[in-house]
């Protein structure tokens, strides 16, 4: 975490105390990942699949499931609340997009930083953004967390 977290673990007091705090979360895409994330989730499109099916649609190669890269963010989420140590359950994602396709072999970076607090209904908005190895953006999103108590 970039900003330092001033509390006793476990986090107590207000969420927006958690303001501007962060994690990253690293993951390289195999072809393993692609076939067991279809095989859990039924999203088994040729697009991730069939090698030959994208070379000729014109995709180059098979494409990682954005379903897939959410679970990515889960990572990060996962990571962020054993840093903080204080019971929370995921409200949700808003404004998921996918930006690039991310394809077998690319390294995704995923960078979560609190963004959003609200101390009444104990909750938290954190801005998620996947990078590959190059750099570039392949997905962003707003995740939200609710504490539990």
């Amino acid at each position: 975490m970039s900003k330092f977290l001033k509390f006793t673990k476990p986090h107590q007091g207000p969420v927006s105390s958690l303001l501007g705090t962060e994690t990253s979360y690293t993951r390289t895409v195999s072809e393993y990942d692609i076939y067991a994330f279809a095989g859990i989730s039924g999203d088994n499109h040729p697009n991730h699949v069939d090698e030959e099916y994208c070379k000729r649609v014109g995709l180059g190669a098979r494409v990682a499931q954005g379903a897939m890269l959410v679970g990515y963010i889960a990572g990060a989420v996962t990571k962020y609340l054993g840093l903080i140590e204080r019971p929370a359950v995921s409200y949700g994602y808003d404004r998921v997009r996918f930006t690039k396709s991310v394809f077998i072999g690319d390294t995704l970076t995923v960078h979560y930083r609190i963004a959003r607090a609200d101390d009444e209904k104990k909750r938290l908005w954190a801005d998620a953004t996947l990078t590959n190895q190059r750099g570039e953006i392949v997905c962003v999103g707003t995740h939200i967390i609710h504490f539990q108590e």
